[in-house]
């Protein structure tokens, strides 16, 4: 169980106080951590601290001393966040991904983790889906099916495969991690020269060697360089919506320069800069949104307030389906009725949004940032 610290026990009363630093831009928050669904059981009461992600440092957490932190992806959490903090017992991370988490140091530290693994997975599927249909409509027609070219074949990468087969298109998948199917049924090489479009669903990793012993066999920064560029038709389409430094920015430019390609890109591999000489090559360009749906944020919440309930040993109290208005997105009207596509997600009025804060040749954080947080979140479509 989470146990606060003395100095917030109320000594005249049995209650206890659970302190709880979190990002603003967790999605209903409140509606999740409150006294109502964490102390019905455990005489708690909450307290919730929120701040902008990327204010969270080591001198807040002095200030706070939080017993719980709860993140998004710009928080990075390691030693030199928490090395002169003894209050943390829980993080949770309400994304899919975990390259901001330093997971051996918090183990070492037996401060539990929780991540939000595949809360997203529809909502980033989708994401590809409409960049795809968006700039080529033409392959919502069976008799011009498109060859689909996955990186990265976890909750992402395997949900946009389903969607793909369910159009009639065909999938070249590769995942080094995984054993080989009847997805996972390619090279990088083969994915890259022989695909029509090439979709980015891997974790950031970073090359194991002696200097970097935990890094991976498999390392994704800058997977996407000169010589991988070099391998692609000039005709395929890139999309990145996973991290952004798994493509190396100054080779993407110089090959769009070369070849016009279609890129679209969700993340960036200096965000949350973006230079303008690179937004302006961009067949599409959003504020890393691509799974910023209500389902897929709520449930990323869900996901890290069902864990903070195992460690305290309590049933959950809440749930998304609680909070979620009538969803009428459905998958099936959408195939029947492909021209409905900017009524389901309107990709461009995003595009728009962030290529409107480029000034003095760059987006700057702020904005980027802002775009994030004023989000107007999109529906996922019932699949």
């Amino acid at each position: 169980m989470v146990e606060p610290t003395d100095n917030k026990t109320d000594e005249t009363s049995t209650v206890k106080n659970i302190t709880i630093l979190a990002d603003s831009n967790i999605a209903s928050l409140h509606d999740f951590f409150n006294d109502s669904t964490l102390g019905q059981l455990t005489k708690h009461t909450v307290d919730i601290v929120t701040v902008v992600g990327r204010d969270i440092d080591a001198a807040l957490l002095a200030e706070v001393q939080p017993d719980v932190l709860l993140i998004r992806s710009v928080t990075k959490v390691g030693e030199a966040l928490l090395v002169d903090n003894n209050s943390v017992q829980f993080v949770g991370s309400a994304t899919i991904g975990t390259d901001h988490v330093d997971q051996g140091y918090l183990a070492s530290r037996n401060i539990t983790f929780a991540n939000a693994a595949g809360c997203s997975k529809h909502s980033v599927a989708q994401y590809v889906l409409t960049a795809i249909l968006t700039l080529r409509p033409q392959y919502w027609q069976q008799s011009r099916p498109l060859t689909l070219g996955i990186i990265g074949l976890g909750n992402i990468g395997s949900t946009l495969a389903q969607y793909a087969y369910d159009l009639g298109w065909q999938v070249l998948g590769y995942d080094p991690l995984l054993p080989a199917s009847n997805t996972n049924n390619a090279s990088l090489e083969q994915v890259l020269s022989k695909s029509d479009v090439v979709s980015l669903h891997v974790p950031l990793t970073n090359e194991k060697n002696a200097m970097n012993p935990k890094g991976s066999d498999y390392p994704t920064r800058h997977l996407i360089n000169v010589a991988a560029l070099a391998i692609m038709p000039a005709d395929t389409m890139l999309i990145n919506s996973a991290r952004g430094p798994i493509i190396e920015e100054s080779a993407l430019e110089a090959d769009i320069e070369r070849t016009e390609r279609q890129v679209v890109l969700d993340v960036f591999e200096h965000e949350p800069e973006i230079a303008a000489s690179l937004l302006s090559k961009l067949a599409i360009a959003t504020p890393h949104i691509a799974g910023y749906t209500l389902e897929g944020k709520l449930r990323g919440t869900q996901i890290i307030y069902d864990a903070l309930c195992e460690k305290l040993a309590i049933p959950p109290a809440q749930s998304m389906s609680n909070l979620l208005p009538l969803n009428m997105f459905l998958w099936s009207e959408l195939k029947s009725h492909p021209d409905r596509l900017p009524k389901f997600y309107d990709i461009m009025q995003d595009d728009t949004s962030l290529r409107n804060k480029a000034v003095d040749k760059q987006v700057n954080g702020a904005d980027f940032d802002g775009l994030r947080r004023d989000y107007h979140l999109r529906r996922e479509w019932q699949f």
